[in-house]
């Protein structure tokens, strides 16, 4: 029987800026881009709830996030290592 691949999963890398609540983190991912029309460089940012299965991250980490199967109202993100943790 084959196995069958369901395409692959975003995975993208930000700082976390919350790890109040329990299992869960909020991670603002910042982009910078170059505006089409007005040539100037655009920071947009955007903030994802994530899955913190151990509690393990803190404010101030830089994490990779991975997509996943919606967990509650919110989080569709899991936490798939710490990149670099704060000071």
């Amino acid at each position: 029987m084959s196995e069958v691949i369901r395409g692959k999963k975003k995975v993208l890398k930000g700082v976390v800026v919350g790890d109040k609540m329990d299992k869960t983190v909020r991670v603002e991912m910042t982009r910078r881009f170059r505006h089409p029309v007005y040539k100037k460089f655009v920071t947009s940012k955007k903030t994802f709830l994530a899955h913190d299965e151990g509690n393990q991250c803190g404010v101030g980490d830089k994490v990779l996030i991975v997509e996943s199967k919606p967990l509650s109202r919110l989080k569709r993100w899991r936490v798939k290592s710490i990149i670099e943790k704060a000071v």
